[in-house]
């Protein structure tokens, strides 16, 4: 077997994370010795061991001499667990194999350092392209400072997320809407605008999947935001954040407030908004790595207008309505070489429905 079998391994394992372990990455990790696996494990869930400890501790006999392989470079730093190189050295691994170099300011290729120090031999960069990759969230939000963000929306065949009458509730198959519930158990926060809470009443949560519900963030600039929302009496569930323009001082801020909900004040932007550039720096200072977008069409146009979207994710139904809320508002562009270009990942069936995965180039 090569190195890129067991990094592949090491992969598999990873992906085992997804929806647990953010804002830390996904890791997977894998033990050999005379070419046979004798250890493996992955990152379960935030706080708790990492990946390289859960093979070691899965490990059935003495490891002198083994090579490790892990798709991230092992942490050296104390943080919620104690330094992952410190048990490498201890049990003597001889060889350690890395997908790819850490971000993180704290590890950032010091912990590749500390093992060649104690006479381990590193070898970097195996499937380096797909180690980056199953942690694109993560290598953003440690590179740029800035939330991952996913754009994600549902539209008929002739790009309407709702009826003339507002209605939405439900455009996709059933398939989608677990889909989507998934979709939201990979992120850190969900956002949307009080619109979309004033007409389709979500719960916002991860009903129909397994998972963390993620924090729930609604924009609502005048904080009109109906007294019978589900967000507003199932608090306990997950928690939420409304970002408004409105002051503390302000008797609905405080109505909100002694509600359960957290309520902070955002700059606006030019068309007198919630700034949502500013809304997601403040997110990120509370280690929001990644951002599901559901729109309304208004969120879903700033996001396109003011660049912010990395991710976009639509689900197209084989449905046609004619006159209806079209996805995405002007944008200002008046020439096909300065339309916004995606670059498709993706294209899946779901149920009778088609989902588009794809980065905004």
């Amino acid at each position: 077997m090569n190195d890129e079998y067991y990094m592949e391994h090491a992969l598999k394992l990873a992906r085992k994370g997804r929806g647990f372990v953010s804002p830390n990455p996904l890791v997977g990790a894998v033990i050999v010795k005379n070419g046979r696996i004798i250890g493996q494990g992955y990152h379960r869930r935030y706080g708790e061991p990492h990946a390289e400890i859960n093979a070691i501790r899965n490990a059935a006999t003495d490891l002198n001499g083994t090579t490790l392989y892990i798709n991230l470079e092992p942490c050296c730093h104390s943080g919620k667990t104690p330094p992952c190189v410190d048990s490498i050295i201890e049990h003597k691994i001889g060889r350690v194999i890395i997908g790819a170099t850490d971000s993180n300011p704290l590890v950032s290729g010091r912990g590749i350092a500390i093992l060649r120090n104690h006479g381990i031999e590193v070898k970097t960069g195996v499937m380096e392209n797909e180690c980056r990759a199953i942690n694109e969230v993560f290598f953003y939000y440690m590179e740029k400072g800035l939330p991952f963000v996913t754009l994600k929306y549902a539209q008929t065949l002739d790009g309407r997320i709702a009826a003339k009458t507002g209605q939405s509730q439900w455009i996709s198959s059933e398939a989608s809407l677990k889909f989507s519930h998934r979709l939201r158990a990979e992120h850190d926060a969900i956002l949307v605008g009080s619109g979309t809470v004033s007409k389709d009443n979500p719960e916002l949560t991860v009903r129909l999947v397994r998972g963390r519900n993620p924090l729930r963030v609604i924009l609502s600039s005048d904080l009109r935001i109906p007294a019978e929302a589900k967000i507003l009496h199932n608090l306990s569930d997950a928690p939420t954040l409304i970002a408004t323009l409105k002051k503390s001082s302000d008797k609905k801020f405080q109505q909100l407030i002694s509600l359960g909900a957290e309520v902070i004040s955002v700059a606006a932007d030019k068309s007198g908004k919630v700034d949502l550039k500013s809304l997601l720096k403040i997110l990120a200072g509370r280690k929001i790595s990644s951002v599901l977008l559901e729109g309304g069409a208004g969120i879903i146009t700033s996001a396109f207008r003011d660049n912010i979207a990395n991710r976009l994710v639509t689900i197209i139904a084989p449905k046609i309505i004619g006159k209806g809320i079209e996805a995405v508002g002007d944008l200002n562009i008046e020439k096909l070489a300065s339309a916004k270009i995606l670059v498709i990942k993706t294209i899946k069936r779901s149920g009778t429905d088609i989902i588009i995965d794809g980065r905004m180039e």
